[in-house]
């Protein structure tokens, strides 16, 4: 069992934090999770997740959201203004982060090391230890501030995954989309998983052929 941080900030995009969760967590991986105030209103807004005032509130939101008795959850929350959290500090041994969705602020703060809060400080110890940073933008269009500092990030190790779903696999529903994502999420956090139809290129010759002159 790994031990994953997981942030949610304030850009669009919560179905695809709460799949990872649920992909995290049923595999009994232990999770540290922060969410950004504004990563509060959008899990309310896509996903009908109201956290509460208090950290137990907030707990047991997350799991009657993921449909999953208390016993079972490997989660710890903590407050995005809790820069004392073990998460915050590269001594507490954590296998690797991901943002999900990470705003053009959070990733700004992040490349430019900035370390306002708690997800910022979280991602810049990944980055300082060598640790596996995954930040899932979804933003569009980008501009070349935006890239810029995707550009940075990589660079200072990250991996930048927007949230770009493809269709060879012939998506029907949302969450095939949502999906495909996670699933590309979790391979670079690591994680073994069957959560998608992979690309195989079965029977692609004859989309692919070109009629001779």
């Amino acid at each position: 069992m790994a031990v994953f941080t997981i942030a949610i900030s304030g850009a669009s995009g919560a179905p695809y934090a709460v799949r990872l969760l649920e992909a995290l967590l049923g595999s009994q991986h232990e999770v540290k999770l922060v969410v950004s105030a504004a990563g509060e209103k959008i899990l309310k807004l896509e996903c009908g997740v109201e956290l509460g005032g208090s950290l137990n509130d907030r707990y047991d939101e997350v799991r009657r959201a993921l449909r999953i008795a208390k016993s079972e959850v490997p989660l710890e929350i903590f407050e995005n203004n809790d820069l004392a959290a073990p998460i915050s500090s590269g001594s507490f041994p954590v296998t690797g982060m991901a943002i999900v969705p990470c705003s053009m602020g959070a990733l700004g703060r992040i490349a430019n090391g900035i370390s306002t809060d708690l997800v910022s400080r979280s991602a810049d110890v990944c980055l300082k230890e060598r640790r596996k940073l995954v930040v899932v933008p979804r933003e569009t269009p980008l501009s070349a501030i935006h890239l810029e500092n995707m550009l940075r990030l990589t660079r200072a190790g990250a991996v930048v995954l927007p949230a770009m779903p493809g269709f060879y696999h012939r998506p029907r529903e949302i969450s095939d989309l949502v999906d495909m994502v996670v699933s590309r999420i979790l391979d670079h956090l690591g994680v073994e998983n069957k959560i998608f139809d992979r690309w195989k290129g079965e029977g692609v010759s004859k989309f692919l052929s070109v009629e001779e002159d």
